[in-house]
């Protein structure tokens, strides 16, 4: 075969795979165009969302409040040597427990703010 005619079967092919490239993307689009038509159609058979005003509203006289409490790890006990393993009922079903000190830590005045991360302290 010459020259002009790899070239010519080289031109060919990458015009095929341009257009069926091109065909493939009008497909995926218009697969997506009536996918989100079709989810448009399914969205006004559904029944309308309640309005702000049609919310249920708690009793006028209910104690609605925040609690906040200080939590620390419940770590699970250490079996001794020889001694009966825990079972699972045996366990607390929370990882957390409720701290007998419940007065919140704070920072140190004149540190960074960060946990360890303070640098030397003041007067140093």
């Amino acid at each position: 075969m010459s020259t002009e005619a790899f070239t010519l079967l080289a031109a060919s092919q990458h015009t095929l795979s341009v257009t069926a490239a091109f065909l493939g993307g009008l497909v995926i689009a218009g697969a997506l165009i009536w996918a989100v038509r079709v989810g448009m159609r399914i969205m006004d058979q559904e029944s309308p969302r309640p309005r702000a005003d049609e919310h249920p509203k708690p009793p006028a006289d209910w104690p609605v409040r925040e609690e906040r409490e200080i939590r620390e790890p419940d770590e699970v006990p250490l079996a001794a040597n020889g001694g009966a393993r825990l079972m699972p009922y045996q366990l607390h079903p929370a990882s957390t427990r409720r701290c007998p000190d419940q007065n919140r830590r704070r920072w140190l005045p004149g540190s960074s703010g960060s946990f360890g991360g303070g640098g030397l302290p003041r007067g140093l």
